[in-house]
């Protein structure tokens, strides 16, 4: 029986329950591959550092071009994230013709267009379906299952901290902060959120989603993204009231303008499958213009389901080395030289419903003065709460839906609204998708 030999750099969450998945199913791997995976080396930062995972075999070294650099090894398994130096271990890796797995997002979606080119051209593969979404196999999916669609949409919950932010303002009553302080105790969420409660997680996802379902460059740095932290548990209260749930959304749509790239939270109608993601569950909602609607759902992080989607790409790569280039799945799905780099819709550009909650002087004619500045910018108001207590309170909270509107239309309303003596404080906004 043929030999693979791997080696990992990155022995935490992920390397380890890579490692566990690798040992203890090593008999159904071989089943369905026909090869044996030897895992050769593992690159750490302490090599002394007590570990509850069975290295039985495994050497240790903390310099990661010892695996780089090991003519022995066929596959270089990158779990340790980060863009700056990781970076430089795969492009080495590539040149000494290893293939990669790696599940780094940050990486694929800041500089996978030129790390896919350069492996083409060293003829070796990437894995990178535990990138996004957990054990998911949306990449997959999207690359392979769906491969004879035109893609219209995806529109997906791929933060599970965010997630569970927003499932337990509803559920438990709690605040955004107190709901953050408990994700933070659970190991849902790091000492520093920010990269996951402002969409920076979502949006390298949402990246690398749209690369492979529309034939484009990845685009990063063209992605809009905002975060939960915005929300109040009145907005959780009001959404629930009007028939609504608060999702935190990445979307890329295909629409006649371009390409919409876009992270923020949403008010999703209480029916959709979408409103019924909780905790720190992922799904993702591919609209096919043959298969119609196509829901994954799954565990979006932790280290066995993150380890499977790891261990299926180094089966996939493991059965393909031997097999012609040019008749590999491309890393983006659609041949190289097929690659279309499709105009992104600037977000001022792109249409929306709005919730809005502001707090409004008690004095007849404000919101004839709302009303006013809505029509003067094109925007219809789709329906109006008037919350509060009685006619002696100073302030009232206000609760605005719009009909679907310009972004840029919109921004220059919530301008000219905050600059209103009898508006208190910002006015605080959410999108909704309804999904049609």
């Amino acid at each position: 029986m043929q030999t693979r030999t791997i080696g990992i750099i990155g022995l935490g969450t992920v390397g380890s329950g890579t490692l566990q998945v690798l040992f203890n199913n090593s008999k159904e791997i071989q089943r369905r591959i026909g090869h044996k995976l030897v895992v050769k080396l593992i690159a750490v930062k302490n090599i002394n550092k007590k570990r509850n995972v069975d290295l039985n075999g495994v050497r240790l070294t903390e310099n990661p071009y010892d695996i780089i650099d090991d003519p022995e090894i066929d596959i270089v398994v990158e779990l340790v994230g980060g863009e700056g130096t990781t970076y430089e271990y795969l492009l080495r890796a590539v040149r000494n013709g290893k293939h990669i797995v790696t599940a780094n997002k940050d990486l694929i979606a800041n500089r996978g267009n030129e790390l896919f080119k350069l492996a083409r051209e060293a003829s070796v593969q990437i894995g990178f379906e535990a990138a996004v979404a957990g054990g998911i196999p949306v990449i997959k999916a999207i690359r392979e299952g769906l491969s004879a669609n035109h893609v219209h949409s995806i529109i997906g919950i791929v933060n599970g901290t965010s997630n569970f932010i927003l499932t337990g303002m509803k559920n438990e009553s709690k605040s955004f902060n107190e709901m953050l302080d408990i994700a933070q105790k659970l190991g849902y969420a790091e000492a520093d959120p920010a990269f996951d409660i402002q969409g920076i997680d979502a949006a390298h996802k949402i990246t690398i989603l749209a690369s492979i379902a529309f034939g484009i460059p990845m685009n990063y740095e063209r992605v809009y993204h905002s975060g939960i932290d915005t929300i109040d548990y009145d907005d959780v209260l009001y959404a629930e009231e009007l028939g609504f749930a608060v999702k935190p959304l990445a979307i890329a749509k295909r629409t006649d303008s371009g390409i919409e790239l876009r992270v923020h939270p949403c008010l999703v109608p209480a029916s959709s499958i979408i409103a019924s993601v909780s905790g720190v569950m992922n799904a993702v909602l591919i609209n096919g213009d043959l298969a119609g609607e196509t829901l994954l759902y799954g565990a979006g992080a932790g280290d066995l389901p993150t380890a499977s989607a790891v261990v299926a790409d180094i089966v996939d790569i493991a059965r393909n080395m031997n097999a012609d280039p040019s008749t590999r799945v491309p890393h983006s799905a659609f041949q190289p030289d097929s690659i279309a780099d499709l105009p992104i819709t600037a977000m001022g550009e792109i249409s929306t419903a709005n919730y809005l909650r502001m707090h409004a002087v008690n004095r007849a004619g404000v919101l004839a003065e709302v009303t006013r500045i809505f029509g003067q910018y094109d925007i219809s108001i789709e329906s109006i709460l008037q919350k509060g207590t009685g006619k002696f309170e100073e302030v009232l909270p206000v609760v605005i839906v719009t009909q679907t509107t310009k972004e840029k239309n919109m921004n220059q309303a919530l301008q000219e609204l905050e600059a209103l003596d009898t508006v208190v404080g910002s006015i605080n906004r959410i999108r909704i998708e309804t999904f049609s």
